[in-house]
């Protein structure tokens, strides 16, 4: 377990691929997500990388300025509906577009997503209405 932030940053930052990989896999108090979103802000990524990060964090950087912290929460099968729908209108359409690829990305928000700016977001939309959703 992952107990402070700078061990985070240490573990994300090593040349080891053991321990790189605990940054990815090991779990934190919320707390200690909250202070490496305080204090590295560069690290934020990472955060939402990491496969157990609870939703209450990924809610908290579905808001970043960083258009790839955003991006990176967008990946993620465990941000919620209420996510996905913000990050669904994202002004960056690469955001957009992880949404549209997402596995847990509801109908409704994929019908939305029909009438996006890009091309790219309405055709993968699309592809996912077609595939995942038909009978």
């Amino acid at each position: 377990m992952i107990e402070y932030a700078e061990q985070f940053v240490l573990l994300r930052t090593s040349e080891d691929p053991e321990l790189y990989q605990k940054a990815a896999n090991d779990s934190a108090t919320e707390e200690t997500w909250r202070e490496v979103i305080e204090k590295y802000p560069d690290m934020r990524v990472w955060v939402a990388r990491n496969k157990t990060v609870p939703s209450s964090i990924l809610e908290i950087l579905s808001h970043d300025e960083n258009a790839d912290v955003r991006y990176a929460v967008a990946m993620k099968r465990k941000a919620g509906q209420d996510i996905l729908q913000r990050l669904a209108h994202d002004p960056y359409e690469s955001v957009r577009l992880r949404v549209s690829l997402n596995p847990k990305t509801p109908r409704v928000i994929l019908e939305q997503l029909l009438n996006d700016k890009w091309s790219r977001v309405v055709e993968e939309a699309k592809n996912r209405l077609e595939e995942d959703f038909t009978d």
